[in-house]
């Protein structure tokens, strides 16, 4: 077992590096390769020390659920961590880069929950019955470990590589849109750098929210009634520069752009 000092000391290292601003080594030097408790309970430690800074839950996000960003990261599973709501920057335009360290981007379908997700049995039916509305999203995930020279761990602890996030007002329920059959085309500048579907995201986002409502039960945690859910990438993410324009159109949902500057 990984022992607490080099959990504390992993904290320590990626606290750090979002600090400053600089990138810092992988922490799997310290919490090993294998030890997903350690990964995360580095993570609780990241996440609670922002709390502690005043910040406040508003959610999670599910990381790593398509091939494509799977294989751009080195891993073969998916994982999660918080969203908080000094990384909602959804009413921000343009969006200051100020605390990011090496930021890419995703087009994603979000949820709105209605209600726990604290079934004795967590079925899609019973996800289904608990998302009040779908809502187009953009991720701006972000890596404190310089080059991002990750393996799953690395990720793990880091929050899920999370950074920012933005969530439009254009929300359909379940009855109007079917999130795995979404196709998703992300613009920079006029450009398509990234594309893809519903299905990619653990073959629906719907299945994506279940698994992750599994995992926070069996960590003690479970999806609360009014918590956003970031469902995972439908295309691979891209990387860009201050002063570009993302427009990510999700079909179903009115287009969803925003600017980004120093």
């Amino acid at each position: 077992m990984t022992s607490q000092d080099s959990i504390s000391a992993a904290v320590a290292r990626l606290a750090q590096a979002q600090e400053t601003r600089v990138p810092c080594a992988p922490v799997r030097d310290l919490i090993g390769t294998d030890d997903l408790a350690a990964a995360y309970a580095v993570q609780q430690g990241l996440v609670q020390g922002r709390l502690e800074r005043g910040a406040v839950v508003v959610g999670r996000k599910i990381g790593a659920t398509s091939k494509a960003v799977q294989d751009q990261l080195g891993v073969d599973q998916p994982d999660f961590g918080y969203l908080l709501d000094v990384m909602d920057v959804s009413s921000d335009d343009p969006i200051s880069m100020r605390t990011l360290l090496q930021p890419r981007v995703e087009g994603e379908v979000a949820f709105r929950l209605a209600r726990d997700i604290d079934d004795d049995e967590i079925t899609l039916e019973a996800v289904r019955d608990a998302v009040d509305v779908a809502l187009p999203a953009l991720e701006i995930v972000d890596s404190r470990i310089a080059d991002w020279a990750i393996g799953f761990t690395d990720t793990v602890a880091d929050n899920a590589s999370s950074g920012l996030f933005v969530v439009g007002t254009d929300g359909r329920t379940l009855e109007e849109l079917e999130p795995r059959d979404v196709t998703m085309s992300l613009e920079i500048n006029g450009e398509e750098r990234s594309a893809g579907t519903g299905a990619a995201c653990l073959g629906d986002p719907l299945e994506a929210l279940r698994w992750l409502a599994v995992q926070a039960q069996r960590f003690g945690d479970p999806l609360r009634a009014g918590a956003l859910i970031l469902s995972g990438a439908l295309g691979p993410f891209v990387p860009f520069a201050p002063g570009d324009r993302v427009v990510a159109t999700i079909s179903g949902f009115a287009p969803l752009s925003v600017t980004f500057e120093e």
